[in-house]
């Protein structure tokens, strides 16, 4: 076994399994997404991806795959590469280890993008190797480790892995300053943030997002099936609406929306009311940041199964979610656009005579252009 040096092939073959991998995000969970190509001389012949939890990993179905498309009636498998971005599992889950299917199909190597973190599912590379497997890994390892920051969450935190989406101009602007709800990116942009909302359990908004936007929460994406569930909606406020209040969340969504708020308000009469109405108003602890969301998070994961949320803002919401150290990654539509109003509503808003060594530092894991937007992905910084 060893670690891959840095060659331009490896890494695209390797690049090309990493955007496989992506196409499962949200299906395959609480399972790590995984990508797998496999590759004869300099072509990839196979590929394959973790669709759905419960079902055959990555390296199966590019297995089953090259099998569809006659590959190893054409090459021996012995002079076939798989690339995968996680190594493959030793272990007997709701589907059997990815070792035994490389070794049973006979291949000669295996490069790995990252080592699998989980005790029970490790110890592929050394099978591998035992069976006479030419193995090795670290090919675009910072990249296939990304794609499994959230595996990496729920293996030691009971909550919600959260998507902070955020929208501004190059000044830094959400929105003008009285709070008029106005499209700040591109409409590509905009199908974007339909695209997370398909996947997500919850979509988290605060009170003023609530009261000036009026949102529905939903996601919007063409051809959705029949069967999909909304995601839940999710207010953050520490004033309570009227029941019979005219907000559409209220009047179409009552039994899918759900109310963070201080303790001693969901103990009042008007979050009974809201309750009779079908409405969930939860009680969080606080301290001098606001309310502690991450009672809200767990409260998601446990009691209505949801893995990610998306909090989509305002400023103050964005800026309590970072501080709590909640905010697990963060997509960040930048448009080419300059606003110039100092009073106008700041991307993340909350504190008072900071200074740069105050700053809350996150690091670019991902930047493409969408539309005449720039959407750049961004991790906490690693410890």
């Amino acid at each position: 076994m060893s670690c891959c040096p840095a060659n331009t092939a490896r890494e695209g073959f390797m690049a090309r399994a990493v955007e496989l991998a992506r196409k499962g995000r949200g299906p395959a969970a609480p399972n790590p997404c995984v990508g797998a190509v496999l590759v004869h001389g300099e072509r990839i012949v196979a590929e394959g991806w973790h669709t759905r939890a419960g079902e055959p990993h990555a390296e199966r179905e590019c297995l089953a795959d090259a099998r569809e498309k006659g590959v190893f009636d054409r090459h021996p498998a012995s002079e076939c590469t798989m690339y995968v971005t996680l190594e493959p599992c030793n272990h007997h889950g709701r589907t059997p280890p990815c070792t035994e299917a490389i070794i049973e199909a006979g291949l000669g190597e295996v490069v790995i993008g990252f080592r699998d973190p989980n005790p029970l599912a490790a110890g592929g590379m050394e099978r591998l190797a035992e069976n006479g497997i030419t193995v090795s890994h670290g090919v675009l390892e910072d990249e296939c480790r990304d794609l499994v920051a959230d595996f990496l969450l729920w293996q030691k935190a009971d909550r919600t892995y959260n998507i902070l989406k955020l929208a501004a101009t190059l000044d830094g602007r959400i929105a003008a300053a009285d709070g008029t709800p106005e499209a700040v990116s591109c409409p590509a942009s905009f199908d974007c943030v339909q695209d997370i909302r398909s996947f997500v359990g919850a979509v988290v908004v605060g009170g003023e997002t609530f009261r000036n936007d009026d949102p529905s929460l939903t996601c919007r994406c063409a051809g959705l099936p029949e069967e999909f569930e909304q995601p839940l909606a999710v207010v953050v406020t520490s004033s309570l609406p009227a029941p019979d209040a005219e907000r559409k969340l209220l009047r179409f969504r009552p039994h899918q929306t759900v109310i963070w708020t201080g303790q001693a308000q969901a103990a009042s009469d008007v979050a009974a009311a809201l309750r009779e109405k079908g409405v969930r108003v939860i009680g969080l602890p606080a301290d001098d940041t606001g309310l502690l969301l991450e009672e809200g998070f767990r409260w998601l994961r446990k009691e209505c199964g949801c893995y990610y949320s998306m909090v989509e803002g305002g400023g103050r919401l964005a800026m309590t979610l970072v501080l709590q150290g909640l905010a697990d990654e963060m997509d960040y539509f930048l448009a080419p656009r300059v606003l110039g109003d100092m009073t106008a509503r700041s991307a993340f808003s909350g504190r008072i005579g900071m200074r740069m060594a105050d700053a809350v530092d996150f690091r670019i894991a991902r930047i493409r252009h969408v539309g005449r937007d720039l959407r750049l992905t961004l991790l906490p910084d690693r410890d």
